[in-house]
């Protein structure tokens, strides 16, 4: 793994992470909230045999990287765009988990000559998703904290200086997932918060204002997988993306939670290899 610094032209830093040559196909990840950047390496073996090189960084306020105030979901594509360039490479597949497969998403969206394949894991849908319950379905702590976006940057501030929130509800397949390769965000998690709230502030502060991109205008190939048993994200929202998003298929499972999904991250990494060959040119 390269861990390197990039100054932005605005100015900014992003620290960035890469696997390095691995073949044909680069594929950036999104980390979800809270998170930091790093690739996800439970899926480094298989990612390995299908030729699949990593690029990420953390998003702005996270790990390395500068904060943004006021970032939006769709602000990120440009991010990704500059570091794309600074390492030389041209087209690029985008994958997500949580909050992070909306911010794939957008990179479809606003990159659309650049983004070859799209993969969103238990992604959130835009706050003004038309016909969609946004809040249904969720868990006491992920309604709570997204309520409190929704009312406001002094509303969620306070909601976050609260020492009595609920704990995030997950499904038992997720603790089991936990258990096994998904420990990993132990990893990611501890280090995305060692700095304070903030990062996860302008996070959900984007996910329910209007997001600056369309992921219903994606040309590229998309892939969304959700779990039944998500009460982070219910599958409501993965259902109501693929019903939106022309080139969409949905990926349903209903044993999945939140993180048990990335069990079948295996096969999504297949498809994406797949996708990506295909808009390139490869056989």
């Amino acid at each position: 793994m390269i861990e390197t610094d990039l100054a932005l032209a605005d100015g900014r830093t992003v620290h960035v992470y890469d696997t390095g040559p691995a073949g044909e196909l680069v594929v950036f990840w999104h980390h979800g909230t809270p998170n930091i950047g790093t690739p996800p390496e439970p899926l480094f073996a298989v990612s390995d045999q299908l030729g699949i090189r990593w690029v990420s960084f953390d998003r702005p306020g996270y790990g390395g990287s500068s904060p943004q105030p006021g970032r939006t979901v769709g602000s990120v594509a440009a991010d990704v765009a500059e570091v794309a360039d600074a390492l030389g490479i041209e087209r690029f597949a985008v994958m997500g988990h949580s909050g992070g497969g909306s911010f794939a998403l957008g990179c479809g969206a606003l990159l659309p000559d650049r983004v070859v394949a799209v993969v969103s894991a238990a992604g959130i849908a835009p706050f003004d998703a038309a016909g969609l319950d946004w809040f249904a379905g969720m868990s006491e702590s992920s309604a709570g904290s997204l309520r409190s976006a929704a009312a406001g940057r002094v509303a969620k501030e306070a909601y976050e200086a609260r020492p009595d929130n609920p704990e995030m509800e997950f499904a038992p397949a997720d603790l089991a997932a936990f258990d096994g390769p998904w420990g990993w965000f132990g990893s990611v998690v501890g280090p995305a918060l060692a700095g304070g709230p903030a990062p996860l502030i302008e996070d959900d502060l984007a996910y329910v204002t209007p997001w600056g991109c369309d992921p219903t205008t994606i040309t590229a190939p998309v892939l969304l997988l959700h779990g039944g048993q998500d009460r982070v994200i219910p599958s409501s929202h993965g259902e109501w993306l693929a019903r939106h998003c022309p080139t969409a298929e949905l990926r349903l499972f209903p044993e999945h939670g939140h993180i048990s999904v990335l069990n079948d991250a295996p096969a999504a990494l297949e498809w994406l290899r797949t996708a990506g060959d295909r808009s390139i040119g490869l056989p």
